[in-house]
């Protein structure tokens, strides 16, 4: 699995959104959505969309950590309304995954995103490896369609 080609601007390359809010404490002195407005917002659908892998009996002391986060501007946008966020994999490594972030509003992408987890044990404080069946679910469905939200 692989981000060749895949265009975070395109609403379709998306199957599981995440709506939030725009608060009016999310504007910066000019108006515009604050840039750490944006961080927040992939963050929650980050969050949103990888709560579901790891079942906790099932993979005790196993989380994700956030290694890396970055956010490419597109438009300007403002208060009030929807973001709607599109979450989805972009890449499967063998400890860390990519995912990708399309950041919607009024219909158009305002902005777009990638995050790097790095799956870590919470007891030895160390990285892992993807665990087997996490992977092969992860690598099932190229749209997450079946992800439930």
């Amino acid at each position: 699995m692989t981000d060749d080609a895949i265009d975070l601007t395109d609403r379709a390359n998306f199957a599981f959104f995440t709506d939030v809010t725009v608060r009016y404490s999310d504007q910066d002195e000019l108006g515009h959505i604050n840039n750490c407005s944006y961080v927040a917002y992939v963050e929650a659908g980050r969050v949103r969309f990888l709560g579901g892998f790891l079942d906790p009996e099932k993979y005790p002391g196993i989380d994700f950590i956030l290694a890396r986060v970055a956010v490419n501007y597109l438009k300007e946008a403002h208060y009030p309304g929807v973001m709607e966020i599109g979450t989805r994999i972009l890449k499967l490594g063998r400890k860390s995954m990519t995912t990708g972030y399309g950041l919607f509003k009024d219909g158009e992408c305002v902005a777009t995103a990638e995050s790097v987890n790095v799956f870590f044990h919470t007891g030895t404080r160390e990285t892992i490896e993807v665990p087997p069946d996490v992977r092969a679910s992860l690598e099932s469905d190229p749209l997450q369609k079946s992800r439930a939200g």
